[in-house]
């Protein structure tokens, strides 16, 4: 799994330079862009090549001059902590809880770990093929109901806030979505399991009647997304350094973040993308 693509260039690269790109990614599924040194505006304006921008819906992750550009940091600055620390230790594709997702990931490492660093992820069309027959049956058909309720973060705003206040703004702004478990890939024809162990409640029947939650779990079993260890065959930790900025196919890939007991300083900038195909087939406009 992967690419890296040396000798990128912002300034100088063409309308057809970001096609390939978009090309590259769907096929190699992360791209590696070595030696970048992007300002936050420039950083965004590297998205706004690919397609258009995703603003995160929570004001506490966003870059406090660049709103685009989703901050995952452990490190304060002065008294006052911008973005949002230990982000994503759990499996999900971004924004998979959404009505619409976007088909882009950009991530852009600011302050790097010396020692354990890296985002564990899953291709979710590989992992797909290796299915039993029976299981690839089951869910060909079903509906994966995604929310953010389990991982939701609390906010500073929400302290001494009833829980039952909280959890009912929670279903209001970002009420569950429901998608296909599985859909055909637009730039590849691959067919993707939808279905991650952080975002996907349940499953249902195309007549929208539950699934038995064992067939969730069973699934998430066989991709690998319940290994503790991380260690399962389907699993890759990919690795970066200072200057690199990671492009990866949203809509095949889910990811986990690599964090340690002891945290160490870690600081990433992330742009998400709405491409220019649908995201599946058949998702409302």
């Amino acid at each position: 799994m992967g690419a890296v693509v040396e000798g990128f260039d912002l300034a100088t690269a063409s309308d057809e330079d970001f096609e390939e790109l978009k090309t590259r990614t769907y096929r190699d599924k992360i791209l590696v862009l070595k030696n970048q040194d992007l300002s936050p505006e420039r950083f965004l304006e590297l998205g706004r090549r690919l397609g258009t921008p995703e603003t995160y819906y929570e004001p506490m992750y966003q870059h406090p001059e660049v709103k685009e550009v989703f901050v995952s940091s452990n490190v304060s600055e002065g008294e006052k902590q911008i973005g949002v620390p230990k982000t994503g230790k759990f499996w999900h594709a971004d924004y998979m809880f959404m009505p619409k997702p976007f088909g882009l990931t950009l991530i852009y490492p600011q302050v790097i770990p010396q020692k354990n660093r890296g985002t564990f992820f899953i291709d979710m069309g590989k992992a797909y093929e290796k299915l039993s027959d029976e299981l690839k049956a089951t869910l060909a058909d079903a509906v994966a109901v995604q929310t953010v309720r389990r991982y939701f973060k609390i906010r500073p705003t929400d302290v001494y806030r009833p829980i039952s206040k909280i959890l009912e703004e929670i279903e209001t702004k970002t009420p569950a979505s429901p998608h296909p478990a599985v859909f055909k890939h637009p730039g590849t024809g691959e067919q993707i399991l939808y279905i991650s162990e952080g975002f996907t409640a349940e499953l249902r029947d195309s007549a929208g009647n539950p699934l038995d939650d064992s067939v969730l779990k069973d699934a998430l079993e066989a991709v690998g997304q319940l290994d503790p260890a991380c260690e399962h065959e389907n699993i890759h930790l990919q690795t970066f350094e200072k200057g690199d900025l990671l492009l990866w196919d949203n809509r095949s890939l889910v990811h986990r973040a690599l964090h340690t007991a002891t945290p160490e300083p870690a600081v990433s900038f992330r742009v998400t993308v709405h491409d220019h195909l649908p995201f599946y087939e058949g998702i409302s406009a």
